[in-house]
């Protein structure tokens, strides 16, 4: 299965059921005014451009509605609010919710090796079994990278095994 399709299975079912009534709904209102309005330029308007007109203008909505529930979905699945970024995919204008959510959204949690629980990417030990999810400096207990040679924090020379551990 491609990424893409992972990604689309984040967004709720409801979502998708909002998305497609919404978009159902606005394509046969502007079918109704295409069709029966009183402008006469819509009205002799070449055919492409009536379709493009009543069937285009909702895929927009249809899409904005799919990306607030992707907001919501993988929300919940990375351990944020979910109803506070949703909210603000909704109700900040012009889908600049939607842009700050992937700007400020958190890592993918980690599982932890020990009992596999989902740990924040934040945390160096696991909150269940207390297991190190990160290396740490041996000397301050901050986190360090596996590639550091020096703790960044205290300066202390790591050891090569905290280098390889993880």
């Amino acid at each position: 299965m491609s990424r893409f399709r992972e990604e689309l299975r984040v967004i709720p079912t409801a979502a998708w059921v909002v998305a497609v009534l919404l978009y159902l709904a606005l394509a046969a209102v502007l079918t109704a005014i295409v069709k029966f309005g009183g402008d006469p330029g819509l009205t002799s308007a070449p055919l492409p451009l009536k379709v493009l007109f009543a069937g285009g203008i909702p895929i927009i909505l249809f899409v904005l509605v799919a990306l607030i529930g992707y907001v919501n979905g993988d929300a919940q699945r990375r351990g944020m609010r979910r109803l506070m970024w949703t909210l603000l995919a909704i109700f900040v204008p012009d889908g600049i919710g939607i842009i700050l959510y992937f700007i400020l959204r958190d890592p993918m949690p980690v599982p932890c090796p020990a009992c596999g629980a989902k740990v924040l990417s934040k945390f160096i030990f696991c909150p269940h079994c207390g297991t190190a999810v990160q290396p740490t400096c041996p000397y301050c207990g901050k986190a360090v990278e596996h590639a550091w040679t020096n703790c960044p924090h205290c300066g202390t020379k790591l050891p090569r095994q905290t280098l390889s551990a993880a």
